[in-house]
């Protein structure tokens, strides 16, 4: 958390000069902001993977996963945060980082759900391959408001770590998450609303595919800390859900920038920031985390305790008219 604060205050310096996002039309903030300090996340987490792994806190297996997935995502996201990079490139370059991150940590095998398990074969791997995808997208695509990303990063990991000290609390990674908690968080208090610096791509996409790989990890582990990630990630992944669904039926182009997501609606109908970030956090860490911690324990089915989960976020974003343009 030290190391992450302190080098966002080096990367505001060199961020104001070279990297300023200017408001427009499709943009949550109205003053001109400067972007790209969630290299301070990536690079506390990339210095910290190799410790971890020689010290026998992380797997080597999955400290390289990740190493190499994450330098990927936030190398095409650095560029991207400099000039535009064409989406096909962005796409490909995510693929490759999901490739790799699959091919170390390893797919979803099989899932427990109703009492039956259903084992995925062949597809095992395309599928988990495809879901680090998304997962790393829909990172980007819900960075838009002062603070949610870094909120949803904190809250999420550090649910998962106590999710993980009731289910498996002998298990070498469960220090991961909480490295990438305190990364996160040294970040945050820059980035607070109103926010002095923003995550910018390379930030927002590292996180994603840290997120992609720690759940692929805990799958590994047992069937039910996958769902617990699933559970736990509730908010990001059925807003930004329903969100490209009803744009790209609308016929929108879903990779162009634009503020028609649920939380995007919410900020701008409570007219703070503060708020809707703060709210996000306390969704995953009140909602979310206690229905995670039912599954892990086997007090509830994994899949009942998704559906259930996410059924109220569901309604809210509809309600907040997640996927059409705000006013």
């Amino acid at each position: 958390m030290a190391a992450a604060y302190l080098l966002t205050g080096r990367v505001l310096g060199y961020a104001t000069n070279r990297l300023v996002d200017v408001p427009n039309t499709r943009s949550s903030h109205a003053v001109p902001t400067p972007r790209g300090g969630g290299i301070s996340i990536v690079v506390v987490t990339l210095v910290a993977l190799p410790i971890l792994a020689a010290v026998g806190l992380v797997s080597w297996r999955t400290a390289v996963g990740m190493f190499g997935a994450g330098l990927i995502v936030a190398a095409i996201g650095f560029a991207d945060d400099h000039r535009h990079v064409h989406p096909l490139w962005r796409l490909f370059a995510h693929f490759v980082a999901a490739i790799w991150l699959v091919t170390w940590i390893g797919p979803v095998i099989s899932l427990t759900a109703a009492g039956r398990v259903v084992a995925f074969g062949a597809a095992a791997y395309p599928l988990s391959i495809l879901y680090a995808v998304w997962l790393l997208n829909l990172s980007n695509f819900m960075d838009g408001i002062d603070g949610i990303a870094a909120i949803e990063a904190v809250s999420v990991t550090v649910s998962s770590a106590i999710v993980y000290a009731i289910a498996a609390p002998n298990h070498a990674d469960m220090l991961m998450p909480l490295i990438i908690a305190g990364a996160a968080l040294g970040f945050l208090i820059w980035n607070w609303p109103p926010a002095r610096i923003f995550m910018g791509d390379v930030g927002s996409g590292f996180l994603g595919v840290m997120m992609a790989g720690l759940s692929l990890e805990a799958a590994g582990v047992s069937p039910r800390l996958f769902w617990a990630w699933l559970i736990l990630l509730g908010a990001f992944i059925v807003d930004a859900t329903v969100t490209l669904v009803r744009r790209t039926l609308r016929g929108d182009r879903f990779y162009q920038a634009h503020r028609s997501h649920a939380y995007q609606h919410a900020a701008v109908r409570f007219g703070s920031h503060r708020r809707v970030t703060v709210a996000t956090g306390l969704i995953t860490l009140c909602w979310l985390l206690p229905i995670a911690i039912l599954v892990v324990r086997g007090t509830i089915d994994g899949a009942l305790g998704l559906v259930g989960a996410y059924i109220p976020l569901l309604l809210l974003v509809l309600w907040l008219k997640a996927g059409t343009a705000t006013g």
